[in-house]
């Protein structure tokens, strides 16, 4: 068999059962399962289908949830933002080593950052390009597949390259925070490498308006119990505040 029959016949057995395990895919395609792990790492970079732990899942009929455009984001909550994003800047120091998202607050931060030694990491054009007037500050960009709308980097090279580094302090945004469910996000792929920035930093650090409390976006990041930080505007109910502060949580409102 080809490699590129081998590739088609895996996609079509994804497609029909859902999901398939690495094991039963080596024993169908009578190839070894080392060779169907580099199989799928190819497909799902192609976009053919996603990888799961222990084999694949169709995305044949995955719902599409789109990102919405930065160019809206920007101006979304636009006041609270750029107010998080000074507060957050006050817990950097120099020295720091420190992980950017692509979310428009982390933009903002990038914009009134003070130029002093520091090592900023990120998935994000807007972000590196805002740093890249700023001489002491070393930026590393992480590649990957070219996110349109969010002009963030993604996918499988994007995570593998975080995989290099570690971080004191990583900033993120997400879609929704909920109590119970978590923090989430609006696709798959932005959910993937916002759950691996979080494994990489010593202290997490959440920005987020209070209009993404109570919300569960598409798919799932991380627990709360994964953020020592929320940074958040004036309108965060008082009980949610206390029902974060007492998982342990540092939650400050500007």
């Amino acid at each position: 068999m080809l490699v590129a029959e081998r590739y088609e016949k895996i996609v079509s057995l994804v497609n029909d059962r859902g999901s398939i395990r690495v094991s039963m895919l080596s024993e169908l395609c009578n190839v070894t399962e080392e060779t169907i792990r580099r199989d799928l790492d190819r497909l799902e970079q192609a976009g053919r289908l996603r990888r799961s732990h222990g084999g694949a899942v169709s995305i044949k009929d995955m719902p599409q949830h789109p990102e919405i455009p930065y160019s809206v984001r920007e101006i979304m909550n636009a006041d609270e933002k750029k107010r998080i994003a000074l507060e957050a800047i006050k817990r950097i120091a120099p020295k720091d080593r420190i992980l950017l998202d692509a979310s428009s607050t982390t933009w903002y931060m990038a914009a009134d950052v003070p130029d002093v030694a520091l090592t900023v990491l990120t998935n994000s054009i807007k972000v590196a390009t805002e740093l890249s007037n700023k001489e002491k500050i070393e930026v590393i960009s992480t590649g990957g597949i070219l996110a349109h709308r969010s002009l963030s980097y993604v996918g499988p090279l994007a995570e593998r390259s975080l995989d290099a580094y570690h971080v004191d302090k990583v900033f993120l945004s997400c879609k929704g925070v909920h109590l119970d469910r978590g923090i989430s996000e609006s696709n798959e792929l932005q959910a993937r490498i916002k759950e691996r920035m979080i494994g990489m930093a010593d202290e997490v650090i959440l920005l987020v308006d209070s209009s993404k409390f109570g919300v569960q976006a598409f798919t799932h990041v991380a627990d709360l119990s994964a953020v020592h930080v929320i940074i958040t505007d004036r309108n965060m109910p008082t009980d949610t505040i206390e029902q974060l502060e007492s998982r342990g949580i540092t939650v400050i409102t500007v």
